[in-house]
């Protein structure tokens, strides 16, 4: 166990992690990658197939350049992903924890708030949220929050009400130590692991839920170039010009990918009894 844990990772998860890495860095320096300004039009320039001298990835029905629009457009995943993510996992761990913690009418309540949120489907919730709060970065992100919260409270509170009968936990409590301080300090950092990789699991399904609404015209302003805006655009084009749908949606694509190939990964190094499972399976 201890050599599979410390081995070296497969090729294609370490094609998969060197994938994520460039996608966090083109997103970072995403204004001074950009060859050209993204929004620039020319439409003499409308319609250029890829190769084209002066544009890598030709240009689109109002000659911007798609490579610039494709780089530009890495910041805004990144941005929701990035926010989502973590906002959803400081609510239900907060919520999760102390809902298993305290127990009894209070679980109860909460649970069963949960259960009902969870019936929804995700992108459902995210639709409407953001058709009632309207398109914007920070609406987007609001709505996907909201829609993510309850996976990582039912996590949280499953592993709590199991942990919370631990001897290290009766020992916590038989020695005085408050019940704050043995949720935070005890029980909180056995559970991380497991939110880690349901964290790095839902990365995915946020940037393709953000990749959906924009699709939808339910994203961020038009003025700043998305890959569900570009895929749309290029939907009506498929015919004549393939690269304006089929570029970005092998970059959503790919960076799906290789977001759940990582996350995947981490799942049977922390845990390597489910990769035998998956095995048998």
């Amino acid at each position: 166990m201890t050599a599979r844990r410390f081995s070296l990772p497969p090729l294609y998860v370490t094609l998969a992690l060197g994938f994520c890495l460039a996608f966090l860095v083109v997103g970072i320096l995403a204004p001074w990658l950009a060859p050209l300004d993204p929004n620039a039009q020319s439409l003499l320039n409308r319609l250029r197939p890829p190769l084209t001298e002066g544009h890598l990835l030709g240009t689109d029905v109002l000659g911007r350049d798609v490579l610039s629009r494709l780089i530009a457009g890495t910041r805004v995943p990144m941005v929701v992903a990035t926010a989502a993510v973590s906002l959803s996992v400081l609510i239900g761990v907060a919520v999760g924890l102390f809902s298993g913690y305290v127990g009894g009418l209070v679980d109860t309540v909460i649970m069963r708030l949960t259960d009902a949120w969870l019936a929804f489907p995700f992108i459902l919730l995210a639709i409407a949220f953001v058709a009632v709060l309207g398109p914007g970065l920070t609406n987007v992100i609001i709505a996907l929050v909201v829609s993510q919260w309850a996976v990582y409270v039912r996590l949280v509170r499953g592993q709590v009400l199991s942990l919370k009968e631990r001897e290290f936990v009766l020992s916590a409590r038989m020695i005085g130590v408050s019940h704050l301080r043995i949720a935070v300090q005890h029980i909180l950092p056995a559970i991380m692991p497991s939110v880690t990789i349901v964290a790095t699991l839902e990365i995915g399904i946020v940037i393709a839920t953000e990749a959906s609404l924009s699709f939808l015209g339910l994203g961020v302003s038009a003025s700043q170039p998305t890959w569900g805006a570009m895929l749309a655009e290029g939907r009506a084009y498929l015919a004549s010009a393939w690269w304006l749908a089929t570029i970005p949606g092998a970059a959503v694509f790919l960076v799906v990918l290789a977001v759940n190939v990582v996350g995947n990964h981490i799942r049977d190094m922390v845990d390597p009894r489910s990769a035998g499972a998956a095995t048998k399976a």
